[in-house]
């Protein structure tokens, strides 16, 4: 067993160093193996099913936020969970607190936290033709899950470590000016959790997905039915896929698979139903946006390729048709702040903070546009609001600089002061330390403590 000594002291190591060193090693030894819930196989893990829950219950929601939340039908969020949970129920850890949301954004995804968060996009959804292909798209989901694929891929890379900073999305905004920021604000979710999966992963997956909607009482065409759309989309259009496919990486052989296990080992699901009519009159409500959807998606591509021009002219018409879509107001008010048109992105903004009041991303969208537009005490208090629903050291920052504009010197010191504790390189944290000199906070021209520039310097 490891022990502390007095020569560790002595050899300068103290007991924080000596723990920090060791805890891996530790951890390993205590959680190094364990039974894989699937396959009942011992397996390498350092990552527990407590910690798990809490990395999906931290990086879940900014992830959801970045896809503009959960649709506003709650009777299609309903009928999505409800699936989900009845899939859910008859996999390997029923146990685990899982929760399904269709979210608002326009491109085709889903995806997993290892908490069990699942979420499928309104663009997918649109994609599929009854309720066993999106008990098969659920399944797949519940699989990664189940499989404990995403603790076993920290575990190998030393995964505690794999967690990224949420605000590293912001780098570089105030230099370069916020309009950069603004065009992927709600971003900051986007982490290592969900790195692609392997090919290994995704077969497994498949499997899982197909025993759980066999056992769900699905026919398992359906899983068929998702492998020939995917495949489809990927050949006839596949910038459509390509977020998905980065992380779910797609090949004929899954397809050749799922029909040969629909054929044999699952053929008396024929038996079952694929449930077409119910999936209809469930998913009425978004068919009936679909070109809403389809010229979001031409925008989002536009943007991608730097087509400004193009992009306003796709998010114009599809706010001509649904003028509340929140997504397309956020989407809107991006492109405006890119092309420099503040008054507009401040406009569009906020129009999407009154359409969707719960959703923090229109917070941070519109107090980011109001700060440039000048607006500081409305700016304020959207960040502020932001940052108490998704708290993000980034955010200090930008009300510090808030209050500086307001002329709130010792204000914003206090933020930028708060903001370098956490952030430490970068423009912004230059432009914060900067302040902090000129205004007589820090002590110029001292020498920097290696392992804490500025704490110690603060008067």
């Amino acid at each position: 067993m490891l022990k502390y000594t007095k020569m560790q002291e002595a050899k300068g190591l103290g007991r924080r160093e000596f723990l920090k060193l060791t805890g891996v090693g530790a951890l390993a030894l205590v959680a190094g193996c364990a039974k894989n819930p699937v396959t009942g196989e011992s397996q390498f893990m350092l990552v527990s099913e407590e910690q798990e829950i809490a990395l999906d219950k931290q990086a879940s929601p900014y992830q959801f936020s970045n896809d503009y939340g959960a649709v506003q039908d709650a009777a299609l969020n309903k009928y999505v969970s409800g699936v989900g949970m009845h899939l859910a129920s008859t996999s390997h850890r029923p146990q685990m607190p899982y929760n399904f949301r269709c979210l608002n954004a326009t491109y085709v995804n889903a995806y997993a936290f290892p908490g069990g968060s699942v979420g499928v996009t309104r663009a997918i959804m649109l994609q599929l033709e009854n309720e066993a292909e999106l008990a098969a798209l659920l399944g797949h989901e519940i699989g990664h899950v189940n499989a404990r694929h995403t603790a076993e891929r920290m575990s190998k890379q030393q995964g505690l470590g794999l967690l990224v900073g949420l605000g590293s999305a912001a780098a570089g905004a105030y230099s370069s000016g916020l309009g950069s920021l603004v065009s992927q604000a709600g971003g900051f979710g986007a982490s290592a959790l969900l790195a692609s999966y392997s090919r290994d992963d995704e077969r497994q997956a498949d499997a899982l997905g197909m025993e759980y909607m066999f056992r769900g009482g699905y026919d398992t065409e359906g899983m068929v039915g998702l492998m020939e759309m995917l495949n489809a989309q990927h050949k006839s259009n596949p910038s459509a896929l390509e977020v998905m496919f980065s992380t779910h990486p797609m090949s004929s052989e899954r397809l050749t698979t799922a029909r040969a296990a629909a054929a044999g080992k699952y053929a008396t699901s024929s038996d079952f139903k694929m449930y077409k009519e119910r999936y209809m009159d469930n998913t009425a409500s978004l068919r009936r946006i679909a070109s809403v959807i389809n010229s979001l998606q031409k925008g989002g591509e536009a943007m991608g390729n730097k087509k400004y021009d193009q992009a306003e002219t796709h998010f114009q018409a599809a706010l001509k048709t649904s003028p509340k879509d929140y997504a397309g107001l956020l989407m809107l008010s991006k492109c405006c702040m890119v092309r420099d048109k503040d008054g507009q992105a401040v406009k569009y903004a906020v129009r999407a903070k009154n359409a969707y009041p719960q959703e923090p991303q229109a917070l941070l969208v519109a107090g980011l546009t109001q700060l440039r537009n000048g607006q500081y005490e409305k700016a304020l208090v959207d960040i502020q609001a932001y940052d108490k629903k998704l708290p993000n050291p980034y955010m200090s920052f930008f009300t510090g600089l808030s209050k500086e504009k307001l002329g709130r010197k010792q204000a914003a010191a206090e933020d930028y002061y708060k903001f370098l504790q956490k952030v430490k390189q970068g423009d912004e944290a230059k432009y914060a330390y900067s302040r902090l000199v000129e205004w007589g906070y820090i002590r110029s021209q001292v020498q920097v403590p290696a392992g804490d520039p500025y704490g110690s310097l603060f008067v």
